[in-house]
């Protein structure tokens, strides 16, 4: 994961979906590769054009953190009181994820809210800098899934995980993919249509 936020922050690459242009010198790497899986599964289906991406966006990223967040937590808080003594427990993960899911709301409502609507009405000469706070804020959520990913040992289930840290770490996986998809797709699909000065801008 590491490898794919390293690739994913500095701008896209040869990979990216269609309509996402290569930042130059950033077309190879391990990031890249690691990254590459999660990309094909996601560029099937997905349009490009702002207002169409801007609904896949919603309902496969938006909508899904916000059902699968609340999910997580709840599993974490119990993982974190049945296991408590044993070495391997991620001691403070639920608190994590729920700083996480509060920060990823206020993130989103203010995509939802100001600058999806902007994007949708065609964009104007000022919306640079409300992309720039969200790519900071992106940069942000970078290093939570880092912290994630140290809290759960890269999500490596101990030999005698119950069933519920199974599902927990499973669906800690999926979120931290989720969340790097959906990041990509608006650093380096969606952003650049409306700021043809920053990273892989079309041509």
């Amino acid at each position: 994961v590491s490898a794919r936020l390293s690739w994913l922050f500095r701008g896209g690459g040869a990979d990216a979906p269609a309509g996402a242009g290569a930042r130059p010198g950033v077309g190879s790497g391990g990031g890249e590769a690691a990254l590459r899986p999660l990309v094909r599964k996601a560029a099937g289906a997905i349009p490009t054009k702002p207002a169409a991406l801007i609904e896949h966006i919603l309902a496969n990223y938006h909508d899904v953190h916000r059902r699968e967040l609340p999910e997580l937590i709840d599993l974490a808080r119990r993982v974190e009181a049945v296991h408590r003594q044993h070495s391997e427990v991620p001691a403070g993960l639920a608190e994590r994820l729920q700083r996480m899911r509060e920060e990823l709301e206020s993130h989103m409502l203010k995509e939802e809210q100001i600058l999806f609507q902007i994007m949708r009405a065609g964009g104007n000469p000022m919306i640079g800098p409300p992309i720039a706070r969200m790519r900071l804020e992106h940069d942000q959520h970078g290093e939570q899934i880092r912290e994630l990913e140290s809290l759960t040992h890269r999500c490596t289930v101990p030999p005698d995980a119950c069933a519920t840290w199974e599902a927990l770490y499973a669906g800690v996986r999926k979120f931290n993919d989720d969340l790097m998809t959906h990041i990509h797709l608006e650093n380096n699909v969606l952003f650049p249509q409306f700021a043809p000065g920053m990273p892989n801008a079309p041509a």
